[in-house]
Parts: C-alpha cells; sequence; structure tokens
C-alpha cells in the first residue's frame, strides 16, 4: 500500500548521500581561507580544505581561474613541481596541517547548495568537488568561501594572442608557480593593482617599459609612484592602447595613442590589465546568497553584516570574495567604465569582445547573432540594442542567450564584466545598472566524463522521466483523458506491467 501523500515520481529522499560528510568545508587556500581552516580547527571542528591550485594547463589555457594570457612556461606541466611550488609559497599550510586541517589541492568547488525552495530533496548542504579525474560530493555543517578575486578584462585590437594578460594572472605565475614566460612588460593602469604589480615585476627582475592610463592624471598612492618614478619607468597619462602586435609567440608590441591624439610604439611581450579584479562570487550566487552592488569594492559582493556571515546561515566569506577596495580608485566601476569608452572611442567595432564565441562588439551592441550561425532570420535581423532598451534596462543574461557572448568555455571570465562596461557605454547608462548575469553549477569547466562518473542512485532513474513535471508528457494525444491515460502513468511509472 502506498504511503498516504508520497509521490513516488518525486526526487524527495532518493538523492544518494554524499560522498563523506566534514563540519566545516574551506573553499580557497589563499592567506583568507588558510587562516579560516586554522581558526576552525583550532577551535575543535573537523576541517576540509581545498584549493583548485595547481590548475591544471588545459584551464590555465581557458584562463581559468585567472587570465594567464599563455604566458607559462612549461613547468607548469609538472605537477609535481607545482604542488611542491603551491605548498613553498604558501607556508600557512604547514601550520594548517599541523592544526589538523586535512588538505586537497589541485581540487575545485564547481558548485554548492544548500536546502530551500526546489532543493528540499537533498540530503544536507553539500558541494561538488573535482580534480582532473573525478568528481564528487561532499556534504558540510559549515561552508567557508575564501575564493578571492580574479582580472578584469578589457578588449582592445589583438588582445586575443598570448602575451596581453591579468595583474592576478601575472602574480601567480610569478609569486606561487615560478612558470612566467615574458621578460618585458606593459602595464594598463595607474591604481594601486597596476603600481603593485610593477613593482612585483621589478623585484623578480623583469623590465617594466611603462604604464598607461587613459586619465588625465596616475591614481594610485603617492607613496607607489614616488617609487615606480625612482626605477624609471614612466607613466602615459591621457594614452589609450589601440593594438597588440603579434608574432610567432604573441605579443611584440603595443601601440598606444598618445594624449595628443599621435600614435607610438612600445616594444614588449606582455601586456598586463592590471585596472581592478571582480570578487569571484560565483557559488554564491548559485547558492542564492543576497548579493548588493558595491562599486567601491568592484562589483556585486556578498550582504554581510560583518564581513564574514552571509544571508545563509551555513555560509560564511573570508578574504578577497567580500570585496576589493583599491586606493586611488574610490568607484572602480566608473574607473573602468572610462576605460571601456576610451577603448570604444579608440578601437574598430569588429574587436572581439568574447573570445570563446568569437563575438565582435558590433555584434554584441548589434544583438547579433555569432556569424558560424549563418545570417540571422529577418525578425532577428531587425534587432539591436536600441530596440531592446524600448523593453527595459539593459540586461545581460538576454544578451547571452541572443548573442552567445559568455557562453564559452571560459564560461565569461574574459568578457562578462566587459560585456556589462559595453553595455552601459552604448546605452549612456552606469554600469552598476546592469543586472549581474547569472551563474549556475558547474562554475568550473569539466570534462563529461569527470561529470558522468557519477554513482547515481537506481531510485532516481527509475522515474527521470516525470521529473519535469508534465505527466502525459510520453502520453499519446489521443489517450489523454481517458482511462489508458491513467494506464500508460502507471507502466510509466513502473507500477503496471505492459
Amino acid at each position: 500500500m502506498t504511503t498516504r501523500g508520497f509521490d513516488p515520481n518525486a526526487v524527495a529522499g532518493k538523492f544518494p548521500e554524499p560522498d563523506r560528510q566534514v563540519e566545516v568545508l574551506v573553499i580557497g587556500a589563499g592567506s583568507a581561507g588558510v587562516a579560516a581552516a586554522i581558526d576552525a580547527a583550532r577551535n575543535g571542528a573537523q576541517v576540509l580544505l581545498v584549493d583548485e591550485n595547481p590548475v591544471s594547463p588545459g584551464l590555465m589555457g581557458l584562463d581559468t581561474p585567472l587570465y594567464y594570457g599563455a604566458r607559462y612556461t612549461g613547468a607548469v606541466q609538472a605537477r609535481g613541481r607545482m604542488i611542491e611550488q603551491v605548498f613553498a609559497a604558501r607556508p600557512a599550510l604547514a601550520e594548517a596541517f599541523d592544526a589538523g586541517v586535512e588538505i586537497e589541492l589541485g581540487v575545485s568547488c564547481w558548485g554548492a547548495w544548500v536546502n530551500g525552495y526546489g532543493l528540499a530533496a537533498l540530503p544536507g548542504p553539500v558541494a561538488g568537488l573535482a580534480d582532473e579525474d573525478r568528481a564528487w560530493m561532499v556534504g558540510f555543517e559549515r561552508l567557508i568561501l575564501a575564493t578571492g578575486a580574479r582580472d578584469l578584462c578589457l578588449a582592445f585590437e589583438g588582445w586575443d594572442q598570448p602575451g596581453v594578460m591579468g595583474a592576478q594572472g601575472l602574480a601567480a605565475l610569478l609569486e606561487i608557480y615560478d612558470a612566467f614566460a615574458g621578460r618585458r612588460l606593459v602595464i594598463l593602469g595607474s591604481g594601486e593593482l597596476a603600481l603593485r604589480t610593477a613593482l612585483l615585476a621589478l623585484r623578480r627582475g623583469l623590465e617594466v617599459a611603462a604604464l598607461i592610463e587613459v586619465e588625465g592624471a596616475a591614481r594610485g598612492p603617492a607613496d607607489l609612484l614616488a617609487e615606480l618614478a625612482a626605477a624609471g619607468v614612466p607613466i602615459h597619462v591621457g594614452a589609450t592602447p589601440i593594438r597588440a602586435v603579434g608574432g610567432l609567440n604573441g605579443a611584440e608590441a603595443v601601440i598606444i595613442q598618445g594624449s595628443n591624439g599621435d600614435p607610438f610604439e612600445i616594444v614588449c611581450d606582455t601586456v598586463v590589465e592590471a585596472l581592478g579584479v571582480v570578487p569571484n562570487i560565483e557559488l554564491l550566487d548559485g547558492l542564492g546568497a543576497g548579493l548588493a552592488m558595491q562599486p567601491a569594492l568592484g562589483g556585486h559582493v556578498p550582504v554581510s553584516a560583518d564581513g564574514r556571515a552571509t544571508t545563509l546561515a551555513e555560509v560564511f566569506i573570508a578574504g578577497d570574495v567580500a570585496g576589493v577596495a583599491q586606493a586611488g580608485v574610490p568607484d572602480a566601476l566608473a574607473y573602468r567604465q572610462t576605460w571601456m569608452r576610451a577603448l570604444m572611442a579608440a578601437g574598430p567595432d569588429d574587436v572581439v569582445i568574447c573570445q570563446c564565441e568569437a563575438v565582435t562588439r558590433e555584434a554584441l551592441l548589434g544583438v547579433r547573432q555569432p556569424a558560424y550561425l549563418g545570417a540571422p532570420p529577418p525578425a532577428m535581423a531587425r534587432r539591436d540594442l536600441a530596440s531592446l532598451l524600448e523593453s527595459g534596462p539593459a540586461n545581460q543574461d538576454q544578451i547571452k542567450r541572443l548573442t552567445r557572448a559568455g557562453m564559452g568555455p571560459c564560461q565569461g571570465r574574459r568578457c562578462r564584466e566587459q560585456v556589462a562596461l559595453a553595455l552601459a557605454c552604448a546605452s549612456n547608462g552606469q554600469a552598476r545598472d546592469i543586472p549581474l548575469a547569472s551563474y549556475r553549477a558547474p562554475v568550473r569547466p569539466l570534462p563529461l566524463k569527470v561529470l558522468a562518473d557519477w554513482d547515481e542512485a537506481k531510485a532516481m532513474s527509475n522515474h527521470w522521466d516525470v521529473w519535469l513535471g508534465i505527466p502525459t508528457q510520453w502520453v499519446p494525444y489521443d489517450d489523454i483523458g481517458t482511462e489508458r491515460e491513467a494506464l500508460l502513468g502507471g507502466v510509466l511509472a513502473g507500477e503496471v506491467d505492459p
């Protein structure tokens, strides 16, 4: 006899238990994540700390999680060496190990969920983890996200070749992996991030040819500006990068439009975008945590009363995921939009803005599908950004569906923010008013073989065909409303022999 109120077709009670359960799961082994893990362990908690470093060369090629710009040496292929480099660069990991923290490196978190609307079937809060070979689920009582921040990318002609990279990517290759392949750098920006990036490069024996700033004056702290001036590094203000000149090994020079409007060339093998960083809120958005726009902190950041708790009782934050303030840049979004306006004015409309899907800025603002899909139908051809704005403010998710910008394997890391900036500039709006483009799992590119390797419970697969909530989806039209409809429903549910 079927228990009253029990639906055999529902997924409730069928989701398999996670592979393991921990009291505290910490994602991210930077300084903030390690400190949080040590603190939790010393307070008696069972702690699992995971970090995606060392990142595989395949993910590096997709600029995940940072904008590496293919400027790494073959040393990244040696996984054993890379693990040693991570431990050497982060000595606090040894302290965490001594405190009883379990540490797993080279493991990414591709999704996390807590019970709530539409997720009542979960056995409890769970996170999806993966390495290069498999994926698995870990249950947790508390989740601490110390996922840090990633590079902001802005497009100009030639930016899609090796040698154009981000400040965070450069720092990782220099400080963690010791695998940077360049020698002579041009750095875009003049705020604190750009100045610290230039000084880091100089300490590592690299040559910094110049810093480029589109505004009329440098923005960074006076002491850092003085230190850079003492090193003889020029800052070209009122200047805009026009094109990265490439050769067999990528960038070989960058063409700059000077403050007087005349172009000049700087020889370099690397162009570093140091215009800002973006908090890694992907997991928080997928979890359903509250987010708020904070221009001074780099964009959307988690809602938190104390910088640690989130709007979800089980989820906490630590470090740069809470937002990154940059000295000299009180409104990060306004600064970035100034850069985007300058790049749009100086560069051609056919510059690629989404590398993965080859979407140009012209196609983006014209709301056109990618060229490889062929000519759009007449109704689509009549659409452009102006026609969409008649129905309301520019929506990045809508633009993504219509143009495929952000749908590639890098999952929007190279184009998400600059698409929003371009939409704001083209609509005479402000970047802060562009809605956040939604995130969903997996938030890291995963091979299908890894995702498919999941031991799904047999009870889940028995009735998968009715989970869409359309009981009649497999019932012939003529049988709907007849006695045969109920009979067929029983057959599909496995309750009646055919």
